[in-house]
């Protein structure tokens, strides 16, 4: 399969992206689902209907959607169905610029399924491509803590999932792909926090959408050597206007949407719409509403269940 690797931000129109089907197992209450990290159990039919509306969604505004799990072998395929999470692909790798950086799990329950898509990747990509042995030094790597702001900025927490000795590494992998700064920011250590997608979000050219808290936490800013600013400053140096909120109520439907292009944004209809209604910039936004609530039982949304690979 032929499929160019074309991503300088996350705003510009939406080209191809990956997604993986829900698993065949259910979670049949709420120990187990405490047990397996997800919020709640949910319901099998209604899982499966809302990611067949999620990809349906992607496909009207024109984004070619691939589903890696139909390219697995059958022997993988029958494991991989049972990874309760596997639903969570931008987790496992990040496109900067022509280069498919592949990540590392930051929990062993979620290593299958980096193993398996990582294998479906070789495939497709070159190793120029999609360099697969890159995080071979790397503790953990998960790309919800990665925003690629413009080919000038990426912004990365160390947090959870994703280490700090990972970002000593991969710092020079993203500059070797084409962009200049890496920042990092080092955010509190707590489920609703769980990545940096759970706390800001690109919601159009060069538009973030932030909770409010982000501005008190200092980045380290890496280009080839290690300085620091504060959030704020790092963000608008790099052209971004800002969109401070104090009116995130779920964590998940209110800040982890998908920007389809720079007037488009695909959202949960669980989205707090006060976030929307106190900013002109999101006013004039086009937004598409989708019923997602089984999904984002997982405790992830709509960027975490989509790994974008070309944007033009």
């Amino acid at each position: 399969m032929k499929l160019p690797i074309h991503c300088w931000n996350e705003y510009d129109e939406l080209k191809t992206v990956v997604v993986c089907s829900p698993p065949v197992l259910e979670i049949p209450d709420q120990q187990t689902a405490e047990n397996v990290q997800w919020l709640k159990p949910f319901d099998p039919a209604k899982i499966v209907h809302q990611f067949e509306t999620l990809v349906q969604s992607m496909k009207q505004e024109g984004v070619q959607v691939i589903d890696y799990s139909e390219y697995l072998s059958p022997e993988d395929r029958y494991f991989n169905q049972q990874l309760i999470s596997r639903i969570f692909v931008r987790d496992l790798a990040c496109a900067f610029g022509r280069t498919l950086l592949p990540g590392k799990a930051g929990t062993s329950m979620r290593k299958p399924e980096y193993a398996h898509s990582h294998s479906v990747f070789q495939k497709w990509w070159d190793e120029r491509t999609f360099p697969l042995q890159a995080n071979n030094k790397w503790n953990s790597l998960e790309y919800g803590d990665v925003i690629v702001l413009s080919e000038d900025a990426v912004l990365i927490n160390a947090g959870l999932r994703t280490s700090m000795e990972s970002m000593d590494d991969i710092q020079h992998q993203i500059r070797r792909a084409g962009f200049s700064e890496v920042g990092v920011i080092d955010l509190p250590r707590r489920s609703d926090t769980l990545h940096l997608d759970m706390n800001c979000n690109v919601a159009g050219e060069r538009l973030l959408l932030t909770k409010n808290y982000l501005r008190y936490f200092p980045i380290e800013v890496l280009d080839g050597e290690s300085r620091y600013c504060m959030f704020h400053e790092f963000i608008v140096r790099h052209g971004f206007t800002i969109i401070w909120t104090d009116k995130v109520k779920n964590t998940v439907p209110d800040i982890n949407f998908l920007t389809l292009n720079p007037e488009t944004i695909l959202v949960s209809k669980k989205l707090n719409k006060k976030i929307i209604h106190q900013v002109p910039e999101l006013r004039k936004k086009n937004l598409i509403e989708i019923e997602i609530s089984e999904l984002e039982k997982g405790g992830g949304g709509i960027r975490c269940m989509t790994l974008p690979l070309e944007r033009r």
